[in-house]
């Protein structure tokens, strides 16, 4: 199996989802959006009993002390106006983006809390409780020595099981709203985002989507952007 045979797939459904939107049908829409999330999380949080691209990278990390290999930020180019660094740990890639998971799915989707808490933080052992944009490498590279990288997936676990649950009960109307000013306040309040200029932009970027936009971004495409440079990078397959 090659990278490709992961990616190819993806493609196709997540194509199939962003014109789901036209067809009116709050089932077809649903049920695509369910099974793209699938595609780029581990097979443990759809339970779908298949191995994902997120479970090959998942893996690796969990073997050994890979938690510190360092990987582009992205395979595409990267602005770093908008970034701290353009070389990352791997777990950093787990850790933003499931945090900003967290952020969207339940302050701006729900309006409820996030699954971020003290407890997680101190398991997780991590330096920051916000998305991770604006770290320098330096920072980067400690943060990654740091992490308990079991202690992370059980935290994206938990993130991604949500986030299916709060896809399942949304409504037509549901996936036409924007967050409101209150929610997204929210998300500097509880830490999510930071005043740095790399960090604090994804508040407007945010503030712009639909809940549809928000599927198709931060709880599916997103992934996407990050899962390949670790997997490129990386002789696991």
């Amino acid at each position: 199996m090659t990278p490709q045979d992961l990616y190819t797939p993806i493609g196709k459904e997540y194509e199939l989802l962003k014109q789901s939107i036209d067809t009116k049908d709050l089932s077809y829409i649903l049920s695509l959006a369910l099974k793209v999330h699938a595609l780029v999380h581990p097979e443990e949080i759809s339970q779908s009993n298949e191995n994902t691209i997120a479970d090959y990278v998942l893996e690796y990390m969990l073997k050994g002390d890979n938690k510190t290999i360092l990987v582009p930020r992205m395979d595409c180019g990267v602005d770093l106006n908008w970034a701290g660094t353009d070389r990352v740990p791997m777990c950093w890639h787990f850790w933003h983006t499931y945090r900003i998971e967290d952020l969207v799915s339940n302050i701006l989707v729900a309006d409820c809390n996030q699954i971020f808490n003290d407890e997680y933080r101190k398991r997780i052992n991590a330096s920051i409780i916000d998305t991770g944009n604006a770290l320098e490498f330096d920072e980067a590279v400690s943060f990654g020595k740091a992490i308990n990288v079991a202690a992370l997936k059980d935290y994206m676990f938990a993130v991604g099981k949500n986030t299916r649950k709060i896809i399942s009960q949304l409504t037509l109307d549901d996936l036409s709203k924007k967050a409101e000013k209150h929610q997204l306040q929210r998300i500097f309040e509880v830490g999510g985002l930071t005043d740095d200029k790399r960090s604090k932009w994804l508040i407007d970027y945010w503030g712009g989507l639909t809940v549809f936009e928000m599927i198709l971004t931060p709880f599916t495409d997103h992934h996407m952007m990050h899962l390949p440079p670790c997997l490129n990078n990386l002789p696991i397959l």
